[in-house]
């Protein structure tokens, strides 16, 4: 599905860890990260293990410093691979209440404004029923990010949301 190489040091350089599937938690493989090269796939890289902390999305390339993945420093402590499925629709239902309460809006297409699209910039629930998705915290794709893969979320932490704010929304997709 994915191949990603994360390197200790910059420009590939350093001790080196391969990885092809989900890893909880790198510190037992890297003490840091300051380089990585996607061969294949799509990945969500976390600063913190076990998929906490700040979320960056890395596609196929190289990323020769930890800047180019837009990372504040040298931790990357653990990362979900994302399959890509050919001809999978995407869709996900937003709730405007914890375990799927008030008002439902449903989605199969990027929004880059949710306020705009709904009247709402929280969303406390959401139910994914196909495809993988990256929730924003403000518009236009800007801010801190999260990683919605299929499955039902009763509140927010359970995407690893500090608050329920949602911007903006965008599938990802294999281009």
């Amino acid at each position: 599905m994915g191949k990603i190489i994360f390197y200790e040091d910059k420009h590939f350089g350093g001790h080196q860890y391969e990885c092809i599937d989900d890893c909880a938690d790198m510190l037992c493989y890297l003490h840091r990260c300051n380089s990585i090269k996607v061969e294949s796939g799509c990945f969500m890289i976390y600063e913190q293990p076990h998929y906490k902390g700040h979320q960056f999305l890395v596609r196929k390339g190289d990323y020769p410093e930890f800047e180019s993945w837009l990372g504040k420093n040298d931790s990357v402590c653990s990362c979900h691979v994302i399959p890509m499925i050919e001809g999978s629709s995407h869709e996900v239902k937003l709730f405007e209440r914890m375990e799927y309460g008030g008002q439902m809006m449903a989605l199969a297409d990027d929004c880059p404004n949710v306020m705009d699209m709904f009247q709402i910039n929280h969303v406390y629930s959401c139910k994914v029923s196909g495809g993988s998705w990256l929730f924003f915290e403000q518009s236009n794709y800007k801010g801190r990010m999260y990683l919605i893969r299929p499955g039902d979320y009763t509140r927010f932490t359970e995407w690893g949301g500090i608050n329920a704010r949602v911007g903006s929304i965008k599938r990802i997709m294999n281009y």
